[in-house]
């Protein structure tokens, strides 16, 4: 009754595994985690479902039942991620989960004894973001059709969609939709699935702010988001200790929820254009797509522009070494207005590469274009700084190793590709270096950074996507 709290990650641990703790440590990190408000535990919602895997004792179903009953924003975060986590994906198809049948019962619990205002509630919004990823499969006949014949179905089936009071995009529960742009519905480029954008204007629950905007969001249908939702959660909190540690780095964790197996919406970044892009409007290099945007090298505008670029790229930097995020092309690689680099898409993290081979063997992506940003070749300055910002990051995430492996650790049994059991958790705890000074760990790192300067693999790996997939490839 007494003990300090804990961080939530540690009291969600806490409850993993019940049969090998005492009764009272169980019972403390109950408590703990309802001393925490809902919205406050939003952002563990997926560890919180993986607990119902190994919960003999209800302690987990107690804890999510209450929250559910008290707070119905929590309640429709986790009744979608509950259904993300029915299938698991094998290699001859989606197979059930052997928790399906826990969580199947667990929505009834918390569907069931819903009424009046919270009733009315639920069913308008998961009606309404029902209709929004409809649309999706419904794209699914025109797979093979043009843009334009894509782009009109989308239009007529947008048409149908009707916002009713207080709904909301998953991805933003802060917020509710006012309207829709009828005419934003964009289909995306895939081979095999029908991903769309839409566009939706929202306002702040909040009753004292009426602000209102236009936000995008794309909804696909047979991509399973749940291993982008793991590493946006680190990327977050790599965000949280830089801001803590009091470091000038940049991250952008982008939301991204997981409503059906297979399916998600994720929130689009704005004022963004990928290198992909840039390449297909014929933009030959990356220092000329900054010279054009901000002006000549020696401008101050420029050179605020470096400045966003070295804090964002360093932070990146660390992340992509850290979590071994791959398929880093220049269709994943974003530059946002203020010239702040931000990564997309992680499908491939941790064990898992495309294809299977881990083409870019290399501690993260370090192009010499990147380097032209710098002006490296002019001045040695911005480079160094971008080296010191590395070291620094890195040795601020040390003392929170623990609470990044407890996140990555509850997820083990949830049949994401990126784990190969035990020895996936070791290697993220080797990258960590717990063993070294802080002298050592900065050299470490320093070292790092060398094995990545223009690393042939990296490279390879963009040349390889430029044949296979007609992503331009730029040096």
């Amino acid at each position: 009754l007494y003990w300090t709290n804990v961080s939530p990650i540690h009291a969600i641990s806490f409850l993993a595994n019940q049969t090998e703790k005492n009764p009272w440590e169980i019972q403390y990190s109950l408590r703990v985690l309802e001393h925490f408000p809902p919205d406050m535990i939003f952002f563990y919602v997926p560890q919180i479902v993986q607990l119902l895997r190994d919960d003999p004792l209800g302690y987990a179903e107690h804890y999510i039942l209450k929250t559910a009953h008290s707070s119905q924003l929590f309640a429709h975060q986790i009744i979608w991620n509950m259904k993300a986590n029915m299938f698991i994906e094998e290699k001859d198809g989606s197979l059930p989960d052997k928790i399906k049948p826990v969580l199947e019962r667990m929505i009834e619990k918390i569907v069931n004894p819903l009424s009046g205002s919270d009733k009315e509630f639920y069913e308008r919004e998961f009606t309404f973001f029902n209709e929004v990823t409809g649309i999706s499969g419904k794209l699914m006949p025109f797979i093979k059709c043009t843009k334009p014949e894509k782009k009109k179905k989308i239009d007529e089936e947008m048409a149908k969609i009707k916002v009713d009071v207080g709904v909301y995009l998953p991805s933003n529960p802060d917020s509710i939709v006012v309207d829709i742009d009828y005419k934003s519905g964009i289909p995306l480029q895939s081979h095999a699935k029908a991903p769309f954008l839409a566009t939706f204007k929202t306002k702040p629950r909040a009753s004292n702010n009426n602000k209102e905007i236009w936000e995008s969001a794309i909804f696909k249908v047979g991509d399973d988001c749940r291993q982008d939702i793991l590493a946006l959660q680190l990327i977050a909190i790599f965000k949280s200790i830089f801001v803590k540690d009091g470091l000038d780095m940049y991250l952008y964790p982008y939301r991204v929820v997981a409503t059906e197996p297979g399916c998600g919406v994720i929130e689009c970044i704005p004022n963004s254009i990928s290198r992909d892009q840039m390449g297909r409007e014929k933009v030959n290099s990356l220092y000329d797509y900054y010279v054009v945007k901000f002006g000549h090298s020696d401008t101050v505008s420029y050179q605020k522009a470096r400045a966003n670029f070295i804090r964002s790229l360093a932070a990146y930097s660390i992340v992509l070494y850290m979590l071994q995020i791959k398929d880093r092309h220049n269709g994943n690689i974003m530059f946002d207005n203020e010239g702040y680099i931000i990564h997309i898409d992680f499908g491939f993290i941790l064990d898992i590469s495309p294809g299977g081979v881990n083409f870019e063997n290399v501690p993260f992506k370090l192009t010499s274009e990147m380097l032209e940003v710098m002006r490296e070749e002019i001045d040695q300055q911005p480079y160094e700084w971008f080296c010191e910002l590395c070291i620094r990051g890195y040795l601020a995430i040390r003392p929170y190793a623990t609470q990044i492996i407890e996140m990555v650790t509850l997820m083990q049994d949830s049949g994401l590709p990126c784990f190969r059991g035990e020895v996936t958790l070791k290697k993220l705890k080797q990258r960590f270096q717990l063993d070294l000074t802080e002298q050592q760990a900065a050299d470490f790192m320093s070292e790092r950074i060398k094995e990545s300067r223009q690393n042939i693999l990296s490279v390879g790996y963009d040349l390889f996507q430029q044949i296979q997939n007609e992503i331009p490839y730029h040096r």
